[in-house]
């Protein structure tokens, strides 16, 4: 009797062991359990960068939170994007998605790898950010441009003599440039990088004379003198930058308006409660008072709205941007 007995106890054993093991016994661990990886679509120094790196160094104060920022750039974000529209939806892998991989890149390229809607899981807009029309200081300076309208009689005179740089096809970096090139019937080179970081490194080298880009990651230079801001894209103008018109203003384009968001995503299928878990502690990230107003110094809003708020902006974006991309008529293959 005393085999049948030590065979029953293991039998119970390997039982109890194979329950541990089992997937419901697994998520029932406290998330987060190990590191997330949070993936920037875009080279470091951008604003998409900036944003990320801010909110992961605010959630690793908190018990058991250590978030690695991953920058994977290139196609404009689509390579970062496809990356976190595979992985496994466990909340181990995200995404710092944009106005571009989420509301532009579907019109603008012929295809994607991932469906930006089907394949993804709205967590959070994490901040609004106006984007900013900057020139290279000294081509403003030898060509006399002080003002939108003196860089536009310059493009009508000079087509195809502008070089404009962006952080990639499909940002809305690109599509702000797109945009002002349409509604004032000029011409500029369009050159797409792989982020802000590179775009602005030419910028300010001289290779490239015009760029559209993020607020807070030109923020430091035009401070610095090193770059030349002539107006923001937004409908209204940034308490970051008094004095610093609106296009619509300076341009007399009542139409255009051009802004960018950036908001955090989880592969589709993500579990709700780990979805909410997150946007919860990037809301709170978002509304510390350091992390506001040095955020808010940069030209960026935090957000921190709920999952179905940040799915239903990423819907009427992906509108919005479907016409412009139309009217502009750019296209990607």
């Amino acid at each position: 009797m005393q085999p049948i007995r030590r065979r029953a106890v293991a039998l119970l054993l390997s039982g109890s062991l194979a329950a541990l093991a089992s997937p419901a016994a697994l998520a029932a661990d406290p998330y987060p359990s190990k590191p997330v990886r949070l993936v920037v679509p875009f080279a470091a120094g951008g604003t998409t960068d900036i944003l990320a790196r801010a909110v992961a160094a605010e959630l690793a104060k908190l018990p058991g939170w250590n978030v690695v920022v991953d920058n994977k750039p290139g196609a404009g974000g689509n390579i970062g994007a496809d990356i976190v529209a595979k992985a496994a939806p466990d909340g181990y892998t995200l995404l710092m998605g944009t106005v571009g991989t989420h509301g532009i890149n579907q019109s603008l390229y012929g295809k994607l790898p991932f469906d930006p809607i089907k394949d993804f899981a709205p967590i959070t807009e994490v901040a609004a950010v106006p984007n900013v029309l900057v020139v290279n200081p000294a081509f403003a300076q030898q060509n006399k441009i002080d003002s939108v309208k003196d860089l536009i009689a310059y493009a009508r005179a000079n087509p195809g003599k502008l070089n404009m740089a962006s952080s990639g096809n499909g940002t809305s970096i690109h599509l702000a440039g797109e945009l002002f090139k349409t509604q004032t019937k000029t011409f500029m080179v369009h050159f797409p990088y792989k982020g802000s970081g590179p775009a602005l490194t030419d910028l300010t080298g001289g290779t490239m004379q015009v760029m559209f880009d993020n607020l807070p990651s030109s923020m430091a230079l035009i401070k610095a003198g090193k770059l030349k801001a002539l107006a923001v894209t937004s409908a209204k103008p940034s308490p970051a930058l008094p004095g610093v018109p609106t296009i619509a203003q300076a341009a007399g384009l009542p139409q255009y308006e051009a802004s960018s968001w950036f908001g955090m995503l989880a592969p589709a299928g993500t579990p709700p409660e780990i979805v909410h878990r997150i946007q919860q502690e990037v809301a709170k990230a978002l509304g510390a008072p350091a992390v506001r107003e040095r955020l808010q110094a940069q030209g960026a809003e935090p957000v921190g709205n709920t999952p179905e708020q940040f799915a239903a902006l990423i819907r009427a974006e992906t509108t919005k941007w479907a016409k412009v991309v139309k009217d502009s008529g750019a296209k990607v293959d």
